[in-house]
């Protein structure tokens, strides 16, 4: 990595960490952000994500486990099934995973944070033939999305449905959902968070069933939210990224800045 790459990436970081983690805002309706104990973290009802999502850089070991105590008492007095924090490999102390460990979260698998700006990103959309994409209008959409969905990851959506219904309700101009469709069978289906404030839209989702992997669907939702995203002002386009969307997304030129690992606490029955 040769110095030039390696400051955009550090400038890039440093962005992202200010407007998204430090200087975040609640990102869908009922939810509401929180400063204390050297934490940011969000904090809803227990159909809602509910973690932290930054921790000072100061904070050192003794402060590290005041603040993981914090939380694991505001999880537990405020009844969450589970609470998340979102730890990136470069928060500090560098032994915080450990420490989070110790305390009983349990890490899920580590993701990549990657962020494009909107303006380097192709925004033609390209379909193979029989697919069309449309945005999620209605309940029955929804549906649809967690169709596609399960089918794609193997996974329950019963949570994400109660946010997505959400967004749609109380906060649509912030909340963009996509489906890809073959007649009337959902192939694929994709989220973008547009973030109030900030200059980052967040893309999510993007699972494509099997049988219609690979032949350009998810670079085409990725164009058409980057079309949206540019339409409405948005300066950077983000992605925690499983290993299978990694190599897609730093082919269309995203920089991989880190990774990023969910730690989750869930208090005992």
């Amino acid at each position: 990595m040769n110095d030039q790459t390696t400051a955009h990436r550090e400038e890039l970081l440093a962005v992202f960490d200010r407007e998204m983690r430090e200087g975040a805002r609640p990102d869908g309706p009922g939810v509401r952000v929180e400063r204390t104990d050297g934490v940011v973290r969000q904090v809803g009802t227990d159909h809602d994500w509910n973690g932290v999502v930054w921790s000072s850089p100061d904070l050192d070991a003794a402060g590290a486990d005041a603040a993981i105590a914090a939380q694991v008492a505001h999880c537990t007095a405020h009844g969450y099934g589970e609470f998340e924090w979102k730890l990136y490999a470069h928060d500090r102390p560098a032994d915080l995973g450990a420490r989070l460990l110790a305390a009983g979260f349990v890490p899920d698998e580590p993701e990549t944070l990657l962020v494009s700006p909107v303006a380097d990103q192709p925004m033609t959309v390209r379909l193979p033939e029989g697919v069309r994409l449309r945005t999620v209008r209605d309940e029955a959409d929804v549906d649809l999305m967690a169709r596609a969905h399960e089918q794609a990851f193997g996974s329950d959506w019963s949570r994400l449905r109660h946010q997505v219904l959400a967004r749609l309700r109380e906060d649509p101009d912030h909340f963009v959902g996509v489906l890809a469709m073959a007649g009337d069978e959902p192939v694929s289906s994709a989220r973008m968070e547009l973030y109030p404030g900030t200059g980052f839209a967040g893309l999510w989702g993007g699972g494509t069933v099997e049988a219609w992997r690979g032949k350009g669907v998810y670079r085409a939702l990725i164009a058409f939210r980057a079309r949206i995203a540019a339409e409405r002002g948005y300066r950077y386009l983000q992605v925690d990224a499983t290993e299978d969307s990694r190599p897609i997304l730093q082919r269309l030129g995203f920089t991989a800045l880190g990774t990023t690992t969910p730690y989750v606490y869930r208090p005992a029955s």
